[in-house]
């Protein structure tokens, strides 16, 4: 087995996948389902000062993706301090106490919970262009502990612009991504929106959102020198080991945990630990920020033609069928075969591709 502890602050984790704020860590039994799933550490559901009116319904699944109008926890801060907090403390994992929304708010909430906490992630979900919301917060949490604090940033804003005025501001560590939207999907029938809010407006999640939250994490990686922990659309190992190729510390999953339950955890994990062996990694440190190595400098226009496995290729047909150039076809053997002269270099039908039999160099 590879190592894949992870050491985050004074914190150390047995593995780098958490639950993101939200459902799947609602209250205390939900946080012992996580540590039970194999959960690395207990991220908890966002309080405020006064607890949610949520609409209802507020979660659907949609085409690609996932989509919620869920807001901070529907339990206040007292019910936390004196029911879930403790009993999440004894878990015996690391901590992190997810707290929103204004500067005065996380301000006097973490001067209540801190006994509690291993860390602090703050939520604003602002999503304007004036980065001093953010600032200010971070300010207020850092005034009332001296415990790591880190704040979780939208995808509607200039990335590299708020990740450098966080770290300024004294964030110990950023996450990123909150859910995207707002959005709207509703019932063909009925013609019902798919969620009660107002306007029946959601925000989406889920693996419509991963390659979004990819390029946050990156860009963030790219800007500073703070830990990153990567959150949106995370649901399989292969999803981590690309987050922590982007530089990534950890990850963290919501929207797999609610579909597929805690036991995501441990599975991801374990496909992280799976895809270390297979390529001959013995620790996640030789694989952070290798994407952040190979990224291009500027922009190629020069058409690659796929190289062909001819021994994977299993004739199905499928890189033929999505190539608008009209360039593959099959041989007397039912082998792919690419016309150079039309080739475009696209990429698609490597990406397409379910047998390794397409690569570009």
């Amino acid at each position: 087995m590879a190592d894949i502890s992870v050491k985050l602050f004074d914190m150390t984790l047995k593995n780098p996948v958490m639950p993101a704020a939200g459902p799947p860590i609602k209250d205390a039994e939900m946080a012992k389902k996580a540590k039970e799933g194999g959960t690395g550490a207990i991220v908890t559901k966002t309080i405020s000062t006064e607890a949610a009116e949520v609409p209802r319904p507020n979660m659907a699944q949609t085409r690609g993706g996932f989509m919620n109008t869920e807001l901070w926890s529907e339990m206040g801060p007292e019910h936390w301090l004196k029911n879930e907090y403790p009993e999440i403390k004894n878990l015996g994992l690391p901590v992190i106490v997810g707290l929103g929304y204004s500067a005065e708010q996380i301000n006097e909430l973490v001067q209540k919970t801190d006994p509690y906490a291993d860390a602090f992630e703050l939520s604003t979900h602002y999503l304007g262009s004036d980065t001093s919301p953010v600032v200010e917060s971070i300010k207020a949490a850092k005034k009332a502990t001296d415990k790591p604090v880190m704040v979780k940033l939208s995808p509607q804003i200039d990335i590299p612009k708020f990740a450098k005025a966080a770290e300024d501001a004294g964030a110990d560590g950023l996450v990123l991504i909150n859910s995207f939207g707002p959005t709207l999907d509703f019932n063909i029938d009925s013609g019902k929106p798919l969620m009660g809010s107002e306007d029946g407006y959601g925000w989406l999640s889920g693996e419509a959102i991963f390659p979004l939250a990819l390029r946050a994490v990156f860009q963030a990686v790219k800007t500073v020198e703070i830990p990153v922990l990567a959150v949106g659309g995370i649901s399989t190992g292969e999803d981590a080991v690309k987050m922590i190729m982007a530089g990534a510390q950890a990850v963290q999953t919501c929207t797999a945990a609610i579909l597929k339950g805690p036991k995501i955890y441990g599975k991801i994990a374990a496909e992280i630990d799976q895809y270390l062996e297979e390529h001959g990694y013995d620790n996640l440190d030789q694989i952070r920020g290798l994407a952040q190595k190979k990224a291009p400098e500027k922009a190629n226009y020069k058409t690659k033609v796929p190289e062909i496995i001819r021994e994977n290729c299993t004739g199905c047909r499928l890189c033929i069928t999505s190539c608008v150039y009209d360039a593959n076809y099959l041989d007397d053997d039912n082998k792919i075969v690419i016309e150079a002269a039309k080739c475009a270099g696209c990429g698609l039908c490597v990406t397409r591709c379910n047998f390794d039999a397409l690569k570009l160099a």
